[in-house]
């Protein structure tokens, strides 16, 4: 057997031959409750493996189980030198934990439940171990946050960011260009900064990759600090000169093959290129000695406080009692919550405006908002005697589940793959979120949408998850309705935003009209 393979077999035959009494006790207990925990909690897993294979942004998370498992065995050593007890304090800690996962369920936002899930595992692990043995695997256990697919909320601002970089940059290499929202018009044509141009993928694994080399090569907290501000700006800019890279290419050669280039040497080699220089910046200022132990034992015996919070034992089947009382429980609301649903009319059409009439729905690009789950769609389009036109979406829910939320991820205005792409914010609009949207490269629609939840109307995702969840938490139904109104921007006829006032002023107060158009009054 080559040296290798044979040590790490002898390292590892004698440290589990070394195991306490007390270990040997917890760690069927403990393999026990995180088995426990993935397959109760089996569909919100699979949705986040789904992710982490299904998602380009998210392929390095697949990575993030055996980092975790290196790390751990890393502490083995110093493991098997303390000894776990059974933590009430824990216990409060998965309380909050399954809470989270339990609000995250209930308002249709998956961050959050995932995000409670993999605290649970954590808290779990600390109450069966207790506060001293956790404190040397803290780090291993904070690194699993890594596996909650988080970031695409930040897409839009860094799209909008790396415009205007690389605008910047454009103008400074001599390019004459303008920018419209994330739009760039230059002499070789049009350019977007999509979704998938926004650097969300690389930041993102970056800040995974930056915060495991800043606890294995640094130990002073303001290099690790600076480290990783680097590990986000860093990406960020670099984004912005692989975008103006794209476009100073396309005056020479072409869009076809800029873009060919982009994907091939851009997306290879070019971010390669930056880690690299990002390390080789740092490396000189790297503090952590080599052979330096993952876990300074010394200090963790000699804590003070560690001695405090380690009195506050429980048993170990006690423990185990008290987490399957809090799961069920957790469990058993969300059950009962998810299966609410309001009386919805069997049928809802699109009433009469004043001044206003329906015309055949003839857009210049096919449009319609996705509402999936919805119990009722309607799309209509109004016409006045001034030439003014406005598109009308509603949908109604009976209740807002995972799958079926008014303002999920993809619903809305902007569907995905369709195509029409976000320009830029719109108008302000009373009680709505204002959007300007493109399509073919000179189309523009302006799209207003309103949600409303029994007396709450807003244009706010966040106002509208929270007080379904208000609901659900309490446990009474309540139906949700989405109004989109929109129009395009013809050539020689009034303005969107001029259309869409004009046909407000002409419907009366929107969340009367929403509920009419509902069946709810």
């Amino acid at each position: 057997m080559p040296p290798e393979p044979l040590a790490f077999f002898q390292t590892s035959t004698a440290r589990l031959a070394g195991l306490s009494s007390d270990w040997r006790a917890v760690l069927p207990r403990l393999a026990g409750v995180w088995a426990v925990l993935l397959v109760l909690f089996l569909p919100d897993w699979a949705n986040m493996a789904a992710q982490w294979w299904n998602s380009s942004t998210y392929n390095h998370v697949l990575l993030i189980p055996a980092i975790v498992g290196w790390l751990v065995w890393q502490r083995a050593g110093a493991l098997v030198q303390l000894r776990p007890t059974a933590w009430w304090p824990g216990l409060v800690l998965a309380g909050g934990a399954l809470l989270l996962w339990l609000l995250g369920a209930l308002a249709g936002v998956a961050t959050a439940r995932q995000l409670g899930l993999v605290l649970l595992l954590i808290a779990a692990t600390v109450t069966l171990i207790g506060p001293r043995a956790s404190t040397a695997v803290a780090f291993p256990m904070g690194y699993l946050l890594f596996l909650v697919p988080f970031g695409d909320e930040l897409v839009p601002l860094l799209q909008t960011i790396t415009a205007k970089i690389t605008i910047a940059l454009v103008h400074l290499s001599g390019i004459s260009a303008e920018i419209d929202g994330v739009f760039i018009d230059t002499p070789a044509g049009l350019f977007e900064v999509a979704e998938a141009c926004s650097g969300v993928k690389f930041l993102i694994a970056m800040i995974a990759f930056g915060v495991l080399v800043a606890n294995l090569c640094f130990t002073s907290w303001r290099r690790r600090a600076l480290f990783l501000a680097a590990c986000v700006l860093v990406p960020i800019l670099a984004n912005g000169v692989r975008a103006w890279g794209t476009i100073y290419a396309a005056q020479y050669f072409g869009v076809e093959a800029a873009a060919g280039f982009d994907h091939i040497v851009y997306g290879w080699f070019f971010f390669a290129i930056v880690i690299a220089l990002l390390l080789g910046g740092a490396w000189r200022y790297f503090d952590r000695p080599v052979d330096a132990p993952p876990v300074d034992l010394d200090r963790i015996a000699a804590s003070a406080l560690l001695d405090r919070l380690e009195t506050r034992r429980i048993g170990g089947l006690a423990a185990l009692g008290a987490l399957a009382v809090l799961v069920a429980a957790g469990q058993g609301w969300a059950y009962a919550a998810t299966r609410l649903a309001a009386d919805l009319p069997r049928q809802i059409t699109l009433p009469e405006v004043p001044g206003w009439h329906m015309v055949d729905y003839q857009p210049m690009v096919p449009w319609e908002p996705r509402a999936l789950g919805a119990n009722h769609r309607l799309l209509g389009r109004y016409a006045d005697d001034r030439g003014h036109t406005v598109d009308v979406f509603m949908a109604v829910y009976a209740a807002q589940v995972e799958g079926r939320e008014a303002g999920g991820y993809g619903q809305g205005a902007l569907p995905p793959d369709s195509a029409w792409s976000w320009q830029s914010n719109g108008p302000p609009a009373a009680d709505a979120i204002s959007d300007r949207l493109l399509a073919q490269g000179s189309i523009t629609r302006l799209a207003q949408t309103t949600y409303r939840t029994g007396t709450l109307s807003t244009g706010s995702n966040l106002r509208l998850k929270i007080a379904g969840l208000k609901d659900r938490l309490l446990l009474r139904s309540a139906p949700t309705s989405v109004l989109i109104l929109s129009a395009e921007e013809r050539p020689r006829a009034p303005g969107a935003a001029a259309a869409l006032a004009r046909f407000r002023r002409a419907a009366g107060p929107l969340d009367q009209w929403m509920d009419r158009t509902a069946g709810l009054r």
